[in-house]
């Protein structure tokens, strides 16, 4: 009975990651494109060109993770439930993976992006160092995803 609940509990832990995971991709979305309108018309005239473009770099890395942000909610919520009894037909193991996934792409984008960010605005260079975790965060979501779609196989009733 324990075992069966915690289960429960588990998937339903999984599935509101995926709406929050969504919800975080539709503000992030939202905010790139602030960024990249910002950097095109209103940072051009005000940074240099190398950290105009430190800048945009910031802008580009978090648009491409706020896609694999999609693809993590989107497939967490496809798989969270299915028509018979409510049951997941899918690896729990996948599903965890792709929900850790999304968290290492939302730590990803605040240090790699942000730091690229604060470091474009301020000049401060010890925002630099923290560019390199962010990158980290993001290559470990990535081979998290990887692994978890692989693991999402069908199983068995």
């Amino acid at each position: 009975m324990v075992i069966a609940q915690s289960k429960q509990e588990s998937k339903k832990r999984c599935k509101c990651k995926g709406d929050k995971i969504l919800a975080f991709a539709g503000l992030s979305g939202f905010i790139t494109v602030g960024l990249g309108a910002f950097a095109a018309h209103g940072l051009s005239n005000i940074l240099s060109e190398t950290l105009l473009s430190v800048f945009k770099t910031g802008v580009q890395y978090q648009a491409w993770h706020t896609f694999a942000l999609l693809a993590c909610g989107i497939l967490l919520l496809i798989t969270a439930e299915s028509s018979q009894g409510g049951k997941s037909l899918y690896n729990e193991k996948g599903r965890k993976g792709l929900a850790s996934a999304g968290i290492c792409f939302i730590i990803g984008i605040f240090c790699f992006s942000g730091s690229l960010y604060a470091l474009a605005l301020t000049g401060i260079k010890w925002f630099g160092p923290i560019t390199p975790l962010g990158g980290l965060f993001f290559m470990i979501g990535w081979i998290l995803f990887a692994l978890s779609v692989l693991r999402l196989n069908k199983v068995t009733l």
